[in-house]
């Protein structure tokens, strides 16, 4: 059973999450979230309890050649009145506009006290192989 407010919404914070992302507005991606949100890549599960880190982690994960992220495509997997699980294909791309990395992950995003947010994710290693936009 799908839920359609629910989903309205989640995909609503994944839209505010790159838009903030994108324009390195701390305040904005931690709007985005909710706290302690908890990310599992590689096999490490990553916790922050607050969002004064989250972006500076962010920074160095993506790399000095980062200019901006988008959502290659975004699956609403399942949904219920108070949460949502989508599937993200996730693309960095250098300043000039090249893909650099790609990658899928889950995406919780709940309701925690009347509020829409990202709770946690787990994404997969980088795909070996990019092909990038011209």
């Amino acid at each position: 059973m799908s839920h359609p407010e629910a989903e309205t919404a989640a995909l609503a914070v994944m839209q505010a999450h790159i838009s903030a992302l994108n324009a390195r507005d701390n305040a904005a991606i931690a709007a985005t979230l909710h706290f302690p949100h908890y990310r599992l890549a590689e096999g490490h599960l990553k916790v922050w309890e607050a969002p004064d880190s989250y972006f500076a982690d962010f920074s160095a994960r993506a790399g000095d050649d980062w200019s901006h992220s988008a959502w290659g495509d975004l699956t609403i997997l399942r949904s219920s009145p108070d949460k949502v699980h989508i599937d993200v294909l996730v693309e960095r791309y250098s300043a000039d506009d090249h893909l650099t990395v790609s990658f899928r992950s889950l995406w919780v995003i709940a309701r925690l006290d009347g509020r829409w947010a990202a709770q946690l994710r787990s994404s997969f290693a980088p795909d070996s192989t990019f092909a990038s936009r011209e």
